[in-house]
């Protein structure tokens, strides 16, 4: 017997109707899938896109930013786009749009990679040990998408001391003052008021 089943025999015990008061396998799914919702303490949705979103948003992608972010590949030294951007904005994702880095936080630090010193929110990545090619080393993935963007070091300049290494090809950059898309922005909240009486 499921638990369903076990539940329901004992609300018969207990002589409580059930009705239509029970939600049915699809919707306890569909409750499951909304209390796994995460948000960041900036306030951006971390909740996973579909298996669906990600395969549409991966055919929008070139194959070089599909070889970077999915099969966790590194692009040569020198040759990324936004190794050279000065100008001022926000690095975001390029798989799913969610704000990883900002301009102020970039430095030139010699290794060919674009670097960061701090993330927008430690919350948007995530911290993974990468044991390959005969090394140990932090890898760093978007906290929403799983997105492989690079690796992080203890040799970055104050104040954090990290240095944050990306690929170019894992970044979209949006400039100050450009629109930024909806996944790409905070979610939206109301205020609610209360009189107590």
């Amino acid at each position: 017997m499921g638990r369903r089943e076990k539940f329901l025999s004992l609300l018969a015990l207990l002589g409580i109707g059930t009705g239509a008061c029970l939600p049915d396998e699809e919707e306890s799914v569909k409750s499951d899938a909304k209390k796994s919702a995460r948000y960041s303490k900036l306030g951006y949705d971390l909740t996973p896109p579909s298996a669906e979103a990600k395969a549409a948003r991966l055919k929008e992608l070139t194959e070089e930013q599909i070889r970077v972010t999915q099969h966790d590949g590194t692009e040569p030294p020198g040759c990324g786009v936004l190794l050279k951007e000065k100008r001022a904005g926000l690095f975001c994702c390029v798989v799913c749009g969610l704000p990883l880095f900002r301009s102020t936080t970039k430095f030139e630090s010699g290794t060919g990679w674009p670097s960061f010193f701090d993330p927008v929110s430690p919350d948007h990545v995530t911290i993974h040990v990468d044991r390959s090619h005969g090394m140990v080393r932090e890898e760093i993935v978007c906290a929403r998408d799983g997105a492989h963007l690079g690796h992080v070091f203890d040799d970055g300049p104050p104040p954090t001391g990290r240095r944050y290494c990306l690929n170019s090809a894992s970044l979209r950059f949006y400039t100050d003052g450009e629109a930024l898309p909806a996944e790409s922005k905070p979610i939206e909240t109301q205020t609610a008021y209360f009189a107590g009486g």
